[in-house]
């Protein structure tokens, strides 16, 4: 690399025609290009000039970015081109009831690429739309944080195959209507990594690519406010070089922070952002996104310049790959994981405040704290949408704000006490096999890990076990977005205790759930006298009905309260003004304590029960150990008769309902 030169930010015109014309010196410029350029350089600009105002080199940097784009775009394959144009008239394409994502470890579901692109089948089978494929580029040997420590983004790690490979994996993928989904590990790379081995050496260019100081007075500073994120690796944020410097580690040691407030980094990364767009990617999981900025005096997360990083990154994609989207990956305070989403930064999120309370629900047998999740912290901007999960690669966190817990008479910290100790096996009664992940004895801190089927009762032979499984996939697939199913849970995975045998990965719990693919448990897959069988079953069952449920497209959800704390309830609505992110007409039920109003008196009808209009699907779900009976009072705000859509059978709801222990409906209903 190349000293840059030095001329700082301007104005506008000015800045947009220097950086058009190193563009156009950079080579041919097509029509296209020039239009998204005139719509987004604004936009660009400003982000640059509140990043970089400081900056002598900011309008160089900005200029050569703008080149970078152009370049892409004139490399973009055609197929990607048309790909492009295809997303952009139907702009919410992840909005619909038939979408469904699936994530995996190439080498540990497949075996390498070539054992990915032979499942293909089996994913059309089990009705997927989005395959998120785990970090699977060249990293470091031995521990790689699971491939989250990148030394090329350009390499595919050779045990998996190659770039070529996963061009043609990505095309066949498209083929059988399968969007490729990777990470882009854009906060640190690995200290293996060309750009590293640089900054330490001092090569000009590189210098400030990463935070490197030659004492520990500001890593001290720094460490003031800022909180330990793998204490079982290291203390602090920093870790020491063999020349006894100290480099921003905020991950594992060998995972180095980059440092944005460097333009050329932003350039750099946007660079191998481009590449992996013109692999044939459709959606980037922007990795640690709440950790990209770092100033000093706070806890360096979620900090305003890390969603002006996500805009600027978006701004660039808007150019040169205007199909692809922003996945965010945010485990940070509810409030924050919203705030990274819009159409402008990331359009879709991962839900995690979903997730760690479907097991807190479990666990407790009591609903409150979910039901409340769903009724405050469930609704998006318009164009976005959530990725609703039981379990991922990664550990549980307890994510609930604290504040929202003790409106309902909860410690939260106590209660992360009681969750961990309950799903590690501490705590008597427990039906879960988890394993504790980085446990942190002076703050009581820690995260679980384990299979969806270990962590449900199944592995400890509960009687439930099962039925939760069932049950937990049955929210994540109800309440809008895209559900994402962790392969190998829709067959009962268990926790593979074996990578305790491993030197490189037992001191990594998470292991735990990051099994080979279980061959045994899918030959069972069609046998109903295992648990196998019986859980493939159920949840292929349910993945079929979502699929052909209008009313489970986009994310608008109505709550529906009952009088038990073990229920949770919502109504999703029809889509039919095209609002898939509203919460719809919250009031169109009438109470939101679940007794919608029979304002027209007629419940004799059964509606429309084809969902052409008015209806909405009622879901139920009792995370209790015991039956459950809902009221015709709770109910009458609706039609008399109702569809059960995974029995496929109607039910008189003047009768009430019955919700067995662990049990859930989905009902298509007519309000009133």
């Amino acid at each position: 690399m190349t000293v840059p030169e030095t001329e700082p930010l301007g104005a506008l015109d000015d800045d947009r025609d220097a950086a058009w014309a190193v563009a156009e010196a950079a080579g041919r410029v097509d029509d296209a290009f020039r239009e998204r350029f005139d719509a987004q350089f604004p936009r660009l600009h400003a982000l640059f000039s509140q990043l970089y105002a400081g900056r002598a080199d900011g309008r160089d940097a900005l200029a050569q970015t703008i080149a970078l784009a152009a370049g892409s775009w004139n490399a973009r394959p055609l197929d990607l081109k048309v790909r492009d144009a295809q997303r952009a008239a139907d702009g919410e394409w992840f909005q619909s009831e038939r979408t469904l994502g699936g994530v995996c470890y190439v080498d540990r579901y497949g075996g390498n690429l070539a054992g990915i692109r032979d499942q293909i089948p089996y994913f059309r089978e089990l009705g997927l739309t989005y395959l998120h494929l785990m970090p699977l580029f060249l990293g470091p040997e031995g521990d790689n944080d699971g491939g989250y420590a990148v030394s090329s983004y350009r390499t595919v790690d050779p045990s998996l195959g190659s770039i070529s490979q996963l061009t043609e994996l990505a095309a066949e993928l498209r083929l059988a209507g399968i969007s490729l989904v990777l990470d882009f590990i854009f906060n640190h790379t690995s200290n293996e990594h060309e750009w590293a081995r640089k900054a330490v050496a001092g090569e000009p260019g590189y210098e400030d690519f990463y935070l490197i100081f030659p004492d520990r007075e500001m890593p001290d500073a720094y460490e003031q406010t800022t909180r330990e994120i793998f204490p079982d690796d290291h203390p602090g944020s920093f870790v020491q070089l063999d020349d006894g410097r100290w480099i921003w580690s905020t991950f594992y040691h060998f995972q180095w922070d980059l440092n944005y407030a460097n333009p050329w980094v932003f350039r750099a990364m946007a660079g191998e952002m481009l590449f992996l767009a013109n692999l044939g990617v459709d959606v980037l999981r922007m990795d640690a996104v709440a950790f990209i900025w770092k100033r000093l005096g706070t806890a360096c997360e979620s900090l305003p310049e890390a969603h002006l990083l996500l805009q600027a990154f978006n701004a660039v994609l808007a150019m040169a790959a205007p199909g692809l989207v922003f996945k965010s990956e945010a485990i940070v305070h509810p409030d924050e994981v919203v705030s990274y989403l819009s159409p402008e930064e990331c359009r879709l999120s991962y839900n995690p405040l979903q997730m760690a309370l479907t097991w807190e629900a479990l666990a407790t047998r009591d609903a409150r704290l979910l039901q409340q999740a769903l009724d405050r912290r469930h609704e998006l901007p318009p164009g976005t949408a959530w990725v609703n999960y039981v379990r991922s690669h990664d550990d549980i966190g307890w994510t609930f704000a604290d504040e929202d817990a003790a409106e309902l008479g909860i410690d939260g910290y106590a209660h992360r006490r009681f969750l961990n100790d309950f799903y590690v096996g501490r705590h008597e009664g427990t039906f879960a096999r988890g394993v504790p992940f980085q446990e942190n004895p002076k703050t009581g801190d820690a995260r679980v890990a384990g299979t969806t089927a270990s962590l449900a009762g199944i592995e400890a032979g509960d009687p439930g076990g099962e039925d939760r499984v069932v049950l937990a996939h049955a929210l994540a697939l109800s309440t809008g977005g895209i559900p994402l199913l962790y392969l190998g849970d829709e067959v009962a995975q268990l926790n593979d205790p074996t990578y305790l045998d491993d030197p490189v990965r037992r001191g990594d719990s998470r292991w735990v759930h990051r099994g080979q693919r279980p061959r045994d448990r899918y030959a069972e897959r069609d046998d109903p006298d295992t648990v196998a069988g019986r859980v493939f079953r159920r949840l292929t069952k349910l993945v079929s009905v979502r699929q052909s449920t209008p009313e489970f497209g986009g994310n608008a959800l109505i709550p529906f309260h009952t009088p038990h704390r073990s229920v949770v309830g919502y109504q999703r609505p029809l889509d039919t003004l095209g609002d898939r992110n509203g919460a719809g007409d919250r009031d169109g039920a009438g109470d939101r304590d679940g007794r919608p109003l029979d304002t027209l008196g007629d419940r004799d009808g059964a509606g429309d029960r084809n969902g052409d209009g008015g209806t909405r699907v009622l879901v139920l779900g009792n995370v209790g150990d015991a039956e459950v009976a809902i009221d015709p009072l709770t109910l009458s705000g609706f039609a008399r008769i109702a569809r059960d859509l995974v029995h496929d059978v109607d039910l008189d709801l003047d009768e009430g309902l019955a919700l067995p222990a662990h049990g859930f409906v989905w009902l298509r209903v007519t309000p009133l």
